[in-house]
């Protein structure tokens, strides 16, 4: 399948042939929340933790007689009962990281390619570079391509000066080829891939 190639000011720069394997394939809800999900399981860092009893600093003596006291026959001091004490039944550090088997993660990458292509909001861009690292000038080439709210994937890295300009526009993603993921292509509205990256995205999908 072919698929017009168009410059950073919505010229023309012919067509490529985009691989029916990775671009052509029907895309399942089902695959797609799997997907999401593993993703979302395995950015929770987990890091909400309270202290148990065994590491509050606080002394591990009785604090008065078992009896004759009239009062409730307490312990130690590190028991939540008391200001200072262990949080019983707290959060504790631990990953919600999930298991998911790697052709399934690569069909879920397929999959919001191909509805991206198939919704019309793929584009393919012949070089995500810029002569001057203005980013006035880059919103208005965007705004000639009609891009308001899109992830953007390149090559291995960036054209510095691009990505200067335009890693700060609002709804604008800049994501390296590598880092390519379905969930950031979610996000966004529209998914913009320069030639370089469509090379490294076939070949790394085939």
């Amino acid at each position: 399948m072919k698929a017009k190639v168009v410059t950073l000011d919505a010229g023309n720069a012919g067509e490529v042939e985009l691989s029916e394997g990775v671009f052509g394939v029907e895309p399942r809800k089902d695959i797609l929340a799997r997907v999401v999900q593993w993703q979302e399981n395995k950015r929770h860092k987990g890091q909400a933790r309270v202290l148990t009893r065994s590491e509050v600093d606080r002394t591990t003596k009785k604090i008065y007689k078992q009896k004759g006291t009239g009062q409730a026959r307490h312990g130690a001091a590190a028991v939540g009962q008391f200001r200072g004490g262990a949080k019983a039944m707290g959060p504790v550090l631990r990953s919600r990281e999930t298991d998911l088997p790697k052709k399934v993660r690569a069909l879920g990458l397929k999959m919001v390619l191909s509805a991206k292509r198939k919704d019309g909001q793929l584009i393919i861009l012949d070089a995500a570079t810029v002569k001057e690292a203005k980013t006035k000038k880059v919103v208005a080439s965007f705004g000639k391509l009609g891009l308001k709210n899109a992830v953007i994937v390149d090559g291995p890295a960036f054209d510095t000066g691009f990505e200067r300009a335009a890693r700060n526009i609002k709804n604008i993603d800049l994501l390296p080829v590598q880092g390519l993921n379905v969930l950031d292509i979610l996000r966004r509205e529209t998914l913009v891939v320069t030639k370089a990256a469509l090379s490294a995205i076939e070949e790394r999908l085939k």
